[in-house]
């Protein structure tokens, strides 16, 4: 299997780690313009090109688009052009997908979609328990955490968070919002409050507070910011027979018996893969098991659990939060 990497930061180098996990062997090459990184390749021992171009004159199975999320659609094109099954992180532009689906389809090439989130085995239990209660629910979801303090080693202004059409809150949408319409339903009508907060140089509202109407009946608000200053993420549903809290991490999802009126830990994960240098709440195992969807697509022709369709609707909403 050969596999072409494109982009080798921190979530190209562990697609890379993972894959060498799942696959025996496989022959993994990267793309990446930058001088360092190019050195960093070859001091891993992989095969290193400049660009794009100077890759696809060699042939490739699979290939992983792991660069900035504002420009992917030029980069799958000319790999579903070339016949490769493709990978594809986070985008937040939904430029050229219309063009990527018509392409795939022609050349007969999967486009794979990540959604991490959804393969989170605590988000597959939320979802669980939120399908078979009875009645509307109602829910409130925080997520935020201080744009300088996603990077500290870099300037947030030399990445893509800080940048308007890529920033920090829209990404924190397209990161969430994919598992929230799976479990709670598509969104019928949404309003939105926005604000500065900070004093940091941005063309953005760092603070977002959206309130979600389900077409089955259940609502939400969902606040999303890059200004709060000790990270954060706090989800509660509240129903007459469900009340569930979760705060991010794998071992904190509750519940609370009302029948016997004591909260209840829900314990879902037996073993937590982590790596060191990420946050203690990021676990290694949902990405393996997104890897391993995208593997299953490919060569055992199963439907995946998030599509191009599907997030160019989460796009449409987020457009719709931002007003653009």
């Amino acid at each position: 299997m050969r596999v072409l990497i494109i982009g080798y930061g921190s979530m190209g180098k562990r697609r890379i780690r993972l894959l060498q996990k799942l696959v025996k062997d496989p022959e993994i090459c990267c793309v990446d313009s930058n001088p360092q990184r190019q050195e960093d390749i070859r001091q891993a021992g992989l095969t290193c090109y400049a660009d794009l171009e100077q890759a696809l004159q060699d042939p490739f199975d699979l290939a992983f688009v792991c660069t900035s999320p504002g420009h992917h659609a030029d980069i799958i094109l000319a790999l579903v052009r070339h016949g490769i099954h493709v990978f594809t992180e986070l985008n937040l532009i939904d430029d050229g997908y219309d063009e990527i689906q018509e392409a795939a389809k022609d050349s007969g090439s999967v486009v794979f979609m990540s959604s991490t989130m959804l393969y989170n085995k605590q988000i597959e239990k939320i979802d669980q328990l939120v399908r078979q209660t009875k009645g509307p629910l109602t829910y409130i979801y925080h997520i935020g955490q201080y744009l300088p303090d996603w990077h500290p080693w870099e300037s947030y202004k030399d990445f893509f968070i800080g940048k308007k059409e890529t920033n920090g809150v829209r990404e924190i949408y397209a990161i969430q919002l994919p598992w929230i319409i799976h479990t709670f339903g598509k969104i019928k009508s949404l309003s939105a409050n926005k604000q500065r907060c900070t004093g940091l140089d941005i063309d953005f509202n760092d603070s977002i507070l959206a309130s979600f109407t389900h077409e089955n009946g259940n609502i939400g608000v969902f606040a999303a910011d890059t200004v709060s200053r000790k990270a954060v993420t706090s989800l509660e549903v509240i129903g007459e027979n469900l009340h569930l809290f979760w705060n991010g991490h794998n071992d904190d999802l509750r519940i609370y018996d009302y029948k016997e009126a004591r909260m209840v830990n829900l314990e879902v994960y037996d073993h937590v893969e982590h790596e060191e240098g990420y946050a203690d709440n990021i676990n290694e195992n949902q990405y393996a098991d997104e890897i391993q969807d995208f593997l299953n697509t490919v060569y055992q022709h199963t439907v995946p659990r998030y599509s191009l369709e599907e997030d160019k609707y989460t796009l449409s909403i987020i457009n719709q939060i931002e007003g653009v």
